[in-house]
Parts: C-alpha cells; sequence; structure tokens
C-alpha cells in the first residue's frame, strides 16, 4: 500500500534534514500512531504521504504510484486532516455536495453516522462554528470519504473530554479492512484503545515500527510499588501508587499497552527498540 523508501527531506538548504534515508511501510486494516517528539517530523510526513511536499531523495508511494505526482487515482485514495486549517462559510449539506465528487467511495450513510456521533447534522454552518465543533464536522467528512489512506494529524486538540469519546466511536466506526488510518499525536492517551500498529521515530529516523499484538508479546505492563524487583525489568518510573513498569514478557500473558510509558521507555532508553526490531 503506502511504500516510503529510504527518503531525505529538508525545509530548506543548507539546514538539518528532517529525514535521511527514512523508510517505512502502510498496510490497510490498520490504525496507525505516528509517535515522536516535537520536532522530529511527525506532521512532515504527513505531508509526504500526500504529496504535498516533496522528499529530496527517495519516493514514497501508493500501490507503486509516487503520492507527490498528485495523479487523480491517488488523490481520490488519500485524505488529509491537518491540525489547523479552515472550513468555507456555508452549510454542511452544500460542503458535502461541492467536495463529495472527488472522493468516488464517499458514504452518506457514514457521515449521518459520524455527524450524529458528535451532536451535529448537515444543516448546521461551518462558519459559525466554534474551532472544537468545525473539528467535529470535518472530521465527520473526513470519516466518510472512505478513502484508502486517512492522515489525520492530532484530531483530538481542541476537542472537551465528552468530544474525544465522540471521536473515537466514530474512529471505530470507519475503521476497516481496506484502509488505513494514521493518526499523529501527543494525547496519545485519547487514542490508545483504537491503536493496532506504532511508528515511533526520533531526529535520526525510524525507532520503532511495530504491531501492538508484538508489543504485548514482547512486552508487560504492570503497576508494582517500589520495593518490587524483577531481573526481567527494563523500564520503570514513579508513580503516586508505586512505580509503573515495562518487563520482557516471560509468562505468555498478554497485558495492555502503557503507550505513555512505552514511548517514555523508548526515548529515554532507545537500546530498548531492538526488542521490537528483532535486532539481537
Amino acid at each position: 500500500m503506502i511504500n516510503i523508501q529510504n527518503i531525505d527531506f529538508t525545509y530548506k538548504k543548507g539546514k538539518k534534514k528532517v529525514y535521511t534515508d527514512f523508510s517505512a511501510h502502510i498496510e490497510a486494516g490498520g490504525i496507525y500512531g505516528l509517535l515522536g517528539r516535537n520536532g522530529t517530523g511527525k506532521s512532515t510526513l504527513l505531508y509526504i504521504i500526500c504529496g504535498l511536499l516533496h522528499p529530496q531523495k527517495g519516493a514514497c508511494t501508493l500501490d507503486g504510484i509516487d503520492t507527490s505526482a498528485r495523479m487523480a487515482e491517488t488523490l481520490k485514495d488519500i485524505f488529509l486532516v491537518p491540525e489547523e486549517f479552515e472550513l468555507p462559510a456555508t452549510s454542511m449539506r452544500r460542503y458535502v455536495e461541492i467536495n463529495k465528487p472527488f472522493y468516488p467511495n464517499f458514504s452518506e450513510e457514514l457521515l449521518d453516522y459520524c455527524l450524529s456521533a458528535f451532536d451535529l447534522d448537515r444543516t448546521v454552518q461551518l462558519g459559525e462554528l466554534s474551532m472544537g465543533m468545525k473539528k467535529k464536522a470535518f472530521i465527520s467528512f473526513a470519516l466518510a470519504t472512505n478513502t484508502r489512506v486517512l492522515l489525520m494529524d492530532e484530531p483530538t486538540n481542541g476537542l472537551d473530554i465528552p468530544s474525544k469519546s465522540q471521536f473515537r466511536k466514530a474512529l471505530a466506526s470507519a475503521a476497516s479492512e481496506e484502509r488505513a488510518i494514521v493518526i499523529s499525536t501527543h494525547q496519545v492517551k485519547d487514542v490508545e484503545q483504537l491503536l493496532d500498529q506504532f511508528i515511533i521515530i526520533e531526529s535520526d529516523g525510524l525507532l520503532v515500527q511495530s504491531s501492538a499484538a508484538d508489543i504485548t508479546e514482547k512486552f508487560r505492563f504492570d503497576m508494582h510499588d517500589l520495593s518490587y524487583a524483577d531481573d526481567n525489568e527494563l523500564y520503570s518510573r514513579p508513580s503516586f501508587s508505586g512505580k509503573e513498569t515495562i518487563s520482557l514478557n516471560t509468562s505468555g500473558e498478554d497485558t495492555p499497552i502503557n503507550l505513555d510509558l512505552l514511548f517514555t521507555a523508548l526515548i529515554e532508553k532507545p537500546e530498548l527498540a531492538k526488542y521490537l526490531n528483532n535486532e539481537k
């Protein structure tokens, strides 16, 4: 599906490269969490995938077609929800009428479901909405496009707590085996239960690309008191009720992934990535 192969990218000649010889793969049927510290190029990668930014070396392709060519056969299959955007002063109904023809797999049923999940309908005037309400309207349209690739940059920013729950409900309804959804976020608690694939990047490139199943096969995530000791423990940090730990999973028992803990551990101890990247 999406193949990112050996790309170099920098915004200005002579400046430090955002990416150097970076490669990754995105397949249909997954909801990907794209994680990384500020400045590591998460948003840049989304713009490269959809063809709005062009790498200086290498290529990003969708089924073998370079996305930077912005050809009709790729544009109809990729949709980007940027972190910041503007919507026209028109009704949701009119917005859909104008933009729906560009997406041949657009689902009216899914649109109405998502709008309803967000307590909206097609009569709403987009120009009169708050930023949080605009985001919900635009996310509803994005999910309804049914593009094979959906890219979302910090989609829960600006949403209140009930709206984040509504977002998870709408996202789950739009996921399918034919679709890849990539979410770049710092708000991991908002979406971690929906993610089944992870791409974690650092300033020097790809740190980890792994599935949730592989992570739970390799690691255990537990809470212990501060005096607890285990030879299989790989990382720990104190919490209000003791310490959160990551240890090698020698029991074969799956534990829920603590994504915030995992991300912090990989940033502080990048050598832990070898367990997920099948390195010795």
